[in-house]
C-alpha cells in the first residue's frame, strides 16, 4: 500500500505541469499553425484564464494554504478548461470575461465602436494605467 500511495502522489504532482502547461503549450503551437480560428480562440482564452488564475493564486496564497484540496480542485478546473471535449476556456471567456471587458470599455464591438464609452475614454484610461508616466 505504501508504494501505491507514493506512485499516486508522484502522478498527482506530475499531472499538474502536464495538464496546465505542457499540453496547452503543444496545443497552442498546433493551433497557431492550423488555418482554423476556433482553436486559436480556445488557447488564447486558456492562457488569459490561466494567467488570471495564477495571479489570483499568488494573491490568495496564504488563504489557499489552509484548503487541503485546493491543488486537486485547481487541477480538475484546469483540466476542464483544457480538454477539447469541453472547451471550457472558450466558454468562460465568452460568457464572463468578454462581458466584463465590454462593460468596462476595454473591448470594442465588431463595428469598431468602443463598448461602454463611445468616445474611447475607457481604453485611454486603461492605457494610461498600464503605461508608466515619464519622469521629468
Amino acid at each position: 500500500m505504501g508504494r501505491f500511495w507514493i506512485l499516486l502522489s508522484n502522478l498527482h504532482s506530475l499531472a499538474g505541469p502536464v495538464v496546465m502547461l505542457l499540453y496547452p503549450l503543444y496545443a497552442s503551437v498546433v493551433a497557431i499553425e492550423s488555418p482554423a480560428k476556433d482553436d486559436d480562440e480556445q488557447w488564447l482564452a486558456y492562457w488569459i484564464l490561466y494567467s488570471f488564475l495564477t495571479l489570483t493564486e499568488m494573491v490568495l496564497q496564504s488563504v489557499l494554504d489552509w484548503i487541503p484540496i485546493w491543488y486537486s480542485v485547481k487541477l480538475l478546473f484546469v483540466a476542464w478548461l483544457v480538454l477539447p471535449q469541453f472547451k471550457g476556456a472558450a466558454f468562460i471567456y465568452e460568457r464572463f470575461v468578454r462581458e466584463q471587458l465590454k462593460k468596462h470599455g476595454i473591448l470594442r464591438d465588431h463595428h469598431g465602436h468602443q463598448n461602454g464609452s463611445p468616445n474611447g475614454k475607457g481604453k485611454k484610461k486603461f492605457v494610461q494605467f498600464i503605461v508608466p508616466k515619464k519622469v521629468s
